[in-house]
């Protein structure tokens, strides 16, 4: 029998080309699980897991932040008022650019991870969230941030944006986890998205903030995108390309229910 010829002679893989440029840089890196949520009428929420990596060459202490936004929609507001024994609605206050969404996540809490001022000047947290004022009126410099809103509502504005936030929280659209970053490994973290299932359609965006020293030291941005689907799809498509259309149907559509209804109960 004739022997077979030798094995060809191992070759070793080349090593994976690093930057060298990034070895010694303090960053994070982050991904999500899903960048796409499907909403149809069997949507009940969703959980989303977030991980990534902080890159640490030193062995100084580091904290995560996670935000995440979703798309601002309009919020209208009244207040009851009693005048003269008889309980009425205020004026309504319109805020423009109230995020439909949003959630922090962090290592600890954010009045230990950084100051007052940084985090008013990143937006990170529900107490530092930008909402858009109503007919606003002039910005002044305060906390040592530029062109801070002053309102036409005055001292009133905090008591009407308390109220935004409240009622988001409430429909568990605004949330805020001091403990929600955890690390599972050396540098290797994981938070969760909880989405409710009123949460609005749409583009949302994750950052993830990287503090040292109370001073944030990189930053990674993630798009996620909430959408319907099916045919809850088409008929929000259809609802907002041909708004007039869509409200004849409705009132079509509902006049004869209401005379199918009258024709079949007044029978009885």
């Amino acid at each position: 029998m004739q022997a077979l010829p030798p094995p060809p002679p191992a070759v070793e893989a080349p090593a994976p080309e690093r930057s060298v440029e990034t070895l010694d840089q303090l960053r994070v890196a982050a991904a999500l699980t899903d960048a796409r949520v499907e909403v149809d009428s069997r949507f009940r929420g969703a959980s989303i897991v977030l991980y990534g990596a902080v890159f640490n060459p030193t062995d100084d202490p580091t904290d995560v932040v996670v935000v995440v936004r979703g798309p601002d929609a309009p919020v209208r507001l009244v207040k009851k008022t009693r005048n003269l024994g008889v309980w009425l609605n205020s004026r309504p206050v319109l805020f423009e650019g109230a995020p439909g969404f949003y959630m922090t996540a962090s290592t600890r809490p954010l009045s230990e991870i950084a100051g007052f001022g940084q985090l008013r000047r990143l937006g990170v947290g529900v107490d530092h969230l930008r909402i858009n004022a109503p007919e606003e009126s002039r910005t002044v410099t305060r906390y040592g941030v530029r062109d801070v809103v002053v309102s036409r509502l005055g001292e009133d504005y905090l008591d009407w944006r308390r109220a935004v936030i409240r009622l988001r929280e409430a429909a568990a659209l605004y949330n805020t986890d001091p403990d929600g970053v955890t690390f599972v490994d050396r540098g290797l973290f994981r938070a969760e998205v909880e989405l409710p299932s009123v949460a609005p359609t749409g583009e949302y965006h994750a950052e993830v903030w990287l503090f040292r020293d109370g001073e944030p030291a990189g930053v990674s941005n993630l798009t996620l995108r909430v959408e319907k689907v099916g045919i809850e799809r088409d008929i929000y498509e259809f609802a907002h390309r041909r708004p007039w259309t869509y409200g004849v149907l409705c009132v079509l559509l509902a006049g004869g229910i209401g005379y199918l209804s009258s024709r079949v109960f007044g029978r009885r």
